[in-house]
């Protein structure tokens, strides 16, 4: 019995011991840690910091803001101009007259498979060639890589772009949309940097076992590579969407492959006569419909939004993506 008692008597002094120990460098811990004191240049500092980010976010979102309040508010007061923060005389007139516009259907159409399908294609090709210029073994690496991307700094012009589209008969041709941009410089350097800084050992295991380069691109590489795809495919999706200047040169004789964004631009510059084609009645619209659009400034307004949504519903989805993607793509080039 009293072996037991002397043991146990240990065994709760060298229990005592040992929280007495993790007590102490706790507190030497918690001591030797620097107190940080705010001062009055800290506080002055962050609400100058807080009240300009508010500001910038306010002047950011408040134009779509205004665009969009003045789209389903009374025709009459937007032309006067009395909406200016809160929307009055709320109606959805305006959308529902813009599907009576054959043309502009269209062209939301031409716009949404152009952006679809060449955002799709640039992104497998941006992703398929960033990997292979990783690859040292590949014949003429640094010359291919080097003549991709002297093109971003090297521009032959307006005029010689044209002819080179005409020759190769993409004027007035769909194809013209997607061609010209599958091979994205900046984006190969993107993918380039994000394949390189993945653990090599993946790849070399799979060489190992026998797999083949396409092997390794579609089982390790593209899984791996989502948020720096995701990334360009923002910066495609954006730049096939909000594009005018291929639209207004290359298809002139072809209005049916009008782009959104050149409609819009026709549109702000033909209100007048858009006013007047509905009141001769060469478009058949009811008497609601046109006093709906009669105004020029509700229809600018009105084909505007309808532009910008969109990109607006599409971005918040794929934004987690994109910060990841653009931070890894761009540590080194």
């Amino acid at each position: 019995m009293e072996t037991i008692k002397n043991l146990s008597k240990n065994l709760l002094h060298g229990l005592s011991q040992i929280f007495r120990r993790k007590s102490d460098k706790k507190e030497l811990y918690v001591s030797s840690a620097p107190k940080y004191k705010t001062t009055a240049g800290d506080v002055v500092f962050n609400i100058l910091n807080y009240s300009f980010f508010i500001i910038f976010t306010f002047a950011c979102i408040f134009p779509f803001y205004y665009l969009f309040i003045n789209t389903i508010s009374d025709n009459d007061l937007v032309r006067k101009g009395a909406i200016t923060f809160i929307p009055k005389g709320i109606h959805l007139r305006n959308y529902i007259s813009l599907r009576s516009v054959g043309d502009l259907a269209q062209s939301f159409k031409v716009t949404f498979a152009r952006t679809v399908l060449g955002t799709a294609l640039m992104v497998c090709a941006s992703g398929l060639v960033g990997f292979l210029v990783t690859k040292r073994e590949m014949w003429g690496r640094s010359f291919w890589y080097r003549f991709i991307i002297i093109t971003m700094y090297f521009n032959a012009g307006l005029v010689p772009w044209y002819l080179n589209m005409s020759m190769l008969g993409l004027t007035d041709n769909f194809l013209g949309y997607i061609i010209p941009g599958i091979v994205a410089p900046y984006n190969i350097i993107l993918v380039k940097t994000y394949v390189e800084s993945i653990p090599a050992e993946l790849e070399e295991s799979a060489y190992i076992d026998g797999a083949s380069y396409m092997k390794v691109f579609t089982r390790i590489i593209w899984p791996l590579s989502k948020p720096i795809l995701a990334t360009i495919a923002i910066f495609g999706a954006v730049g096939h969407w909000n594009s005018f200047q291929d639209s207004l040169i290359i298809m002139q004789n072809n209005a049916s492959l009008y782009t959104l964004q050149h409609r819009l631009y026709i549109y702000l510059n033909q209100t007048t006569n858009i006013g007047q084609a509905m009141r001769s009645g060469n478009m058949q619209l009811s008497a609601s419909m046109q006093a709906a659009l009669l105004n020029a400034k509700t229809i600018k307004y009105t084909i505007s939004m309808v532009t910008v949504i969109p990109i607006l519903l599409v971005y918040p989805f794929m934004q987690r993506y994109f910060e990841k993607g653009i931070m890894l793509g761009a540590v080194k080039g």
